[in-house]
């Protein structure tokens, strides 16, 4: 929540704003209304000779847990730019990005994720400063009861499920199941 204004530093009140429905961090000096609206995170599965590429996170949230390379897009990148430059932070390997497998929709914590399927050149793996471990895994290796959050684990499940098709319907939210709002699923990227 917006308290005080960037443009004027005078507080800001949350109201609706004429001509509006929803409430609005409004300046209570130079009345400028500040929009906040939701992130974009992006990441990849990305894949070498049918394993599966994580990384075990060194950052909260969800320390010590494995997720694939995510994380927020930084402006003037693409998606899929973003999703390379993840990969490179988080596991040190340059992916080819391929067609879009998911866009999770994480209204609880204000975020869209776009995930693509991606290749890697080789099986060297170089973690960042974000990750405590890279690895490749064997589909059935996998350790899902160690994933960081809903969304890798709605990814991979997906992934398997398309196997090599070339075309496939881009996956979406599955049921109800989201995170609790204190634990942000893009990681600080």
């Amino acid at each position: 929540m917006i308290a005080f204004c960037p443009t004027c530093g005078a507080k800001c009140e949350q109201r609706v704003p004429d001509r509006d429905d929803h409430m609005r961090a409004v300046c209570t000096a130079c009345e400028r209304v500040h929009y906040e609206n939701p992130k974009i995170v992006v990441g990849s599965v990305a894949t070498y000779e049918g394993r599966v590429l994580l990384c075990k996170r060194a950052i909260e949230p969800r320390l010590g847990f494995w997720t694939m390379p995510a994380g927020f897009m930084e402006n003037g990148e693409t998606t899929a730019e973003g999703a390379r430059r993840e990969a490179r932070e988080e596991a040190g390997v340059e992916i080819e990005v391929g067609t879009l497998l998911g866009v999770y929709e994480l209204t609880h914590v204000r975020q869209v994720m776009l995930v693509y399927r991606a290749t890697l050149p080789g099986p060297e793996l170089n973690p960042g400063v974000e990750s405590l471990e890279a690895r490749l895994f064997e589909p059935s290796e996998i350790p899902w009861d160690e994933l960081a959050f809903p969304t890798v684990k709605w990814s991979l499940q997906y992934h398997a499920q398309v196997g090599s098709a070339e075309t496939y319907p881009v996956h979406s939210n599955p049921g109800d199941e989201r995170l609790p709002s204190s634990a942000p699923e893009g990681s600080s990227s």
